[in-house]
């Protein structure tokens, strides 16, 4: 499923570009349909200059017949020249790159494919979220030149892209910490991982077993379709065991996207949520973290997550193919290079290195 996690709703009309909310990011220099449409006119107009040519109805008077044919063959090369063979070049031209996956990642990436279209304008760049579940599908399956996934490809999923002929390349591009937030009013600001784990199974209850008010959890939590459910289940609930037999509450809101989880937050004194760094705003508060009781709290920061003391906390992943294309390459050297990774800053991700 698409979603444009943002909200955000209107036309950019310079260079073509549209935004709206269930549609991927694209820059559209020509519309294929439009394409194709000029070229059937096209193709009818000379098959009907042919059959006026060679249809005895037509052929009792060789001087109509032929100013009648190079009258219709003219119309047919105007139209080629205008409409047709120009912009099927252009259009064979232009290599629209498809990346899908990790809503985590989705502003990320329509970020840095502004960027990369301004720096190659003859390529385009289609950019849609979903969870990274379901980037993974669609590179295993080839509907998509890069999935963006907050997760690892498991064993398994590396075998079925095999097995259809397509190995994966994995390549790390920045790294994120995972927020766990409350409402700003909630009293509750420290919590230790086992108490995380004891929320969100469901083996308390209440706000009052960890220190707040006397009021019952609202959990929430990504949808599993999402390599941030995922992480977050592996990490927190089973405590880095990944097979372990622990599972979210079953009175867990499962929430089709960080923003959403934001929303809710913002609006509920009592919930209880994670959301990717990059999400976190204002109108939430972030809570203080520690593996174990003797451990210090720490919250998920620039330095915390790159120095690894933030334990909750991921690489974000491009998965392409090995044999990728070079305009597929050159975006992923883009997404690496300091302009690239100044966007993964300002965007309060994590940059691969500490000098950015």
């Amino acid at each position: 499923m698409v979603k444009w996690v943002n909200g955000y709703t209107g036309t950019r009309v310079k260079g073509f570009e549209t935004r709206s909310p269930g549609y991927p990011y694209t820059r559209r220099p020509a519309n294929p349909l439009t394409l194709v449409s000029l070229h059937t006119l096209y193709l009818s107009v000379l098959f009907f200059s042919v059959t006026i040519s060679t249809n005895p109805l037509f052929n009792h008077k060789g001087e109509f017949m032929s100013r009648t044919f190079k009258l219709l063959t003219l119309v047919a090369l105007i139209f080629s020249s205008l409409f047709g063979f120009s912009s099927l070049s252009y259009a064979e031209k232009t290599k629209m790159i498809q990346i899908k996956g990790s809503d985590t990642m989705v502003n990320l990436g329509q970020s840095w494919a502004e960027e990369y279209m301004q720096k190659y304008p003859d390529r385009s760049v289609a950019v849609t979220g979903g969870g990274s579940g379901t980037g993974i599908s669609a590179i295993i399956a080839g509907t998509c030149d890069i999935a963006e996934a907050s997760r690892n490809m498991t064993s398994g999923e590396k075998a079925k892209a095999e097995a259809n002929g397509r190995k994966v390349k994995e390549t790390t591009v920045a790294y994120d910490g995972i927020a766990v937030i409350v409402n700003p009013a909630n009293p509750v600001s420290k919590l230790n991982i086992a108490q995380l784990g004891d929320i969100f199974t469901g083996k308390i209850t209440n706000w009052s077993a960890v220190g707040g008010e006397n009021k019952p959890f609202l959990i929430l939590s990504r949808e599993r379709n999402s390599g941030t459910h995922i992480f977050f289940l592996e990490h927190v609930l089973r405590r880095g065991k990944a097979k372990g037999p622990e599972e979210y509450a079953t009175s867990a809101l499962m929430m089709p996207s960080s923003q959403a989880i934001a929303e809710e937050v913002k609006s509920s004194q009592t919930a209880i949520g994670y959301i990717g760094l990059g999400y976190v705003n204002k109108d939430l508060k972030i809570l203080e973290v520690a593996q174990a009781e003797n451990e210090p709290f720490l919250i998920p920061s620039l330095d915390t997550v790159q120095d690894g003391t933030y334990k909750i906390s991921r690489p974000l992943y491009f998965y392409t193919y090995e044999n990728a294309g070079q305009d597929i390459q050159d975006f992923i050297q883009f997404a690496l290079n300091p302009q690239g990774q100044e966007i993964v800053r300002t965007l309060d991700f994590v940059p691969l290195k500490k000098n950015v």
